[in-house]
C-alpha cells in the first residue's frame, strides 16, 4: 500500500514548524531546545490536539498513516544513536578518579534498586500476567537509571562547564550510566522477545556476543583506517559516508534479527568509530542536520501520539505518576549528590552533579519507546514515564542555576550572565558535542 504523500508531507510540515517554534521559545528561557521539541510532540498527540480539536487530530494523524511516520522516525533514531556512540570515547572510562568511580556506580545502582522496588508496588496496579514481573522490574530499574548523555553534554558546553571538575565528573558518569543502561535494556529486550523469537535464548545470546566481538576486533580495525584517511586529506568523502551508513544500517539489521533493537547496532557502530576530533566533528556535521533537525522531531511526535495524559484520569493515576517522578528524582539526584559529597566534592558541586545526572531527555524516550514496543509497559505507564522524562529534563537548568551559579556568583544569579565568565572552556569545545541542542 502506497503512503498518502500529501498527508505525510503535511504531518512533517506541522511537526517541524511546531518543534522549531517551541524549541526556540524554550531556548529563550535557557532550556535545551530538545525540551521544547519533546513538549511539541506531546502537544500534537491526544493529550492536547486530540482533546481540543479531535477532528483536526484525526485528519492530520489518521491511524493508517502512522506506520510511515514511525518508519521515518526510526531512521532518524538509528542515525542519532550512531552519533551518540560516535561521541562516546571509551578511553574516558579508563583511569577514572575515585569520585567518578563511586558516583557513577551509585548513580546507577541506587536508582535501579529504587525503580525495581517501585515495580513491586506498581506491577499489580499498572501491569498484568502477560508481562513477566522480572522484565517489568528490570525495565523500571533501567528507566530510573538512565541519563541523557547528549543533552547533558550540550548543557555543560553551553554553561562552559566541560573542563571544570564538575563537568569532567558529570560527563564521565553519564557515559558510564548510558553504557550500563543500554546493556541492561538489551538484556530486557532479549528476555521479553525470547518467547516470540525463532531463535532460542542461548543462540540469541551467542549471536549478540559474536556480533560485538566481530565489531570490536574486526570491523573496528577496518574503520580505523578512515581516521588515517581523514588525517591525510582532512575531509569525509561521499564514499566514506556511504560506507559508514551501510555499516550503521547493517549493524541495526543484525541486532534487530538477533532479538534486540536496531538502535543497539547503530550505537555500537558509533562506539567503534575512530575518535579523531576532526573526523567526529565532520561526520556529526554531515549526519546531524538530517537526523536531528528533520527526523528526530518526527520521533518526538510519534512518542507524543502514543502519550495520552487522558489515561491518567483520577487521583489514583496521578498519584502513581507523582510517585514515579519522586522516585526518579530521589534515586538519581539523591544518589549522585550523596555519593559525590562522600568522595570529597563540595555540597555545591555535589548538588549540581545530582541535578545534571537527573537529566533524562531523549535517551529516556528511546528506552520508553522500546519498552512499549516489546510490551513490557502499558500505554498508561508509558505516558507517566514520558511525563517524568520531560519534567526531570526541564528541571535541570533552573535548579542548576540556583545551586551552582547563584552561590558561585551571588551578585549575578542568571546563567546568561555568568556562563560567559567561566574561563575553563574554549570555543573549540562547543563543536565537541553538536549532536543535539
Amino acid at each position: 500500500m502506497m503512503p498518502d504523500l500529501p498527508t505525510l508531507f503535511l504531518q512533517i510540515v506541522v511537526i517541524l514548524a511546531l518543534a522549531r517554534a517551541l524549541g526556540w521559545l524554550f531556548r529563550k528561557i535557557y532550556q535545551p531546545q530538545v525540551v521544547g521539541e519533546m513538549v511539541a510532540g506531546v502537544l500534537l498527540g491526544p493529550s492536547l490536539l486530540g482533546w481540543v480539536a479531535p477532528g483536526v487530530y484525526k485528519t492530520l494523524f489518521p491511524p493508517e498513516s502512522l506506520g510511515y511516520l514511525n518508519s521515518l522516525s526510526q531512521v532518524g533514531l538509528i542515525l542519532f544513536m550512531f552519533l551518540v556512540g560516535l561521541e562516546l570515547d571509551l578511553k574516558v572510562l579508563r583511569g577514572l578518579g575515585h569520585a567518578t568511580v563511586v558516583t557513577s556506580h551509585v548513580s546507577i545502582i541506587f536508582p535501579f534498586f529504587l525503580g525495581s522496588g517501585l515495580a513491586i508496588y506498581l506491577y499489580p496496579r499498572l501491569s498484568d500476567d502477560s508481562v513477566s514481573f522480572t522484565n517489568f522490574a528490570l525495565f523500571m530499574g533501567a528507566a530510573m537509571s538512565i541519563t541523557a548523555f547528549p543533552v547533558l553534554a550540550r548543557i555543560l558546553t553551553e554553561r562552559n562547564l566541560l573542563k571544570t571538575r564538575l563537568g569532567s565528573v558529570a560527563i564521565t558518569c553519564a557515559a558510564v550510566d548510558d553504557v550500563t543502561g543500554w546493556c541492561i535494556l538489551a538484556g530486557i529486550v532479549l528476555l521479553a522477545r525470547a518467547s516470540e523469537s525463532s531463535l532460542p535464548l542461548w543462540a540469541a545470546l551467542s549471536g549478540v556476543a559474536g556480533f560485538i566481538a566481530l565489531m570490536w576486533f574486526g570491523v573496528r580495525q577496518l574503520v580505523g583506517k578512515m581516521g588515517d584517511f581523514f588525517e591525510r586529506y582532512g575531509t569525509v568523502t561521499q564514499g566514506m559516508l556511504v560506507i559508514i551508513l551501510l555499516l550503521v544500517l547493517s549493524a541495526g539489521w543484525v541486532t534487530e534479527r538477533l532479538g534486540i533493537h536496531a538502535v543497539f547496532g547503530a550505537f555500537i557502530s558509533g562506539v567503534i568509530m575512530p575518535k579523531n576530533h576532526g573526523l567526529v566533528n565532520s561526520l556529526t556535521e554531515k549526519i546531524n542536520d538530517v537526523a536531528v533537525v528533520l527526523l528526530l522531531p518526527l520521533f518526538f511526535a510519534f512518542v507524543g501520539l502514543q502519550t495520552s495524559l487522558g489515561l491518567l484520569s483520577g487521583a489514583k493515576m496521578w498519584f502513581f505518576a507523582a510517585l514515579i517522578l519522586a522516585t526518579a528524582v530521589v534515586g538519581k539526584f539523591g544518589g549522585s549528590m550523596l555519593s559525590a559529597r562522600f568522595t570529597g566534592l563540595s555540597w555545591r558541586e555535589a548538588g549540581s552533579l545530582g541535578v545534571l545526572m537527573n537529566t533524562r531527555g531523549l535517551m529516556e524516550l528511546v528506552l520508553l519507546t522500546i519498552g512499549l514496543e516489546i510490551g513490557v509497559i502499558s500505554q498508561a505507564l508509558f505516558s507517566m514515564l514520558v511525563l517524568m522524562a520531560i519534567t526531570t529534563t526541564f528541571m535541570t537548568s533552573p535548579i542548576l542555576e540556583w545551586i551552582y551559579y547563584s552561590r558561585l556568583y551571588p551578585k549575578k544569579t542568571t546563567l546568561a550572565e555568568t556562563a560567559n565568565e567561566s574561563e575553563e572552556a574554549t570555543v573549540d569545545q562547543a563543536s565537541s558535542f553538536p549532536v543535539i541542542e
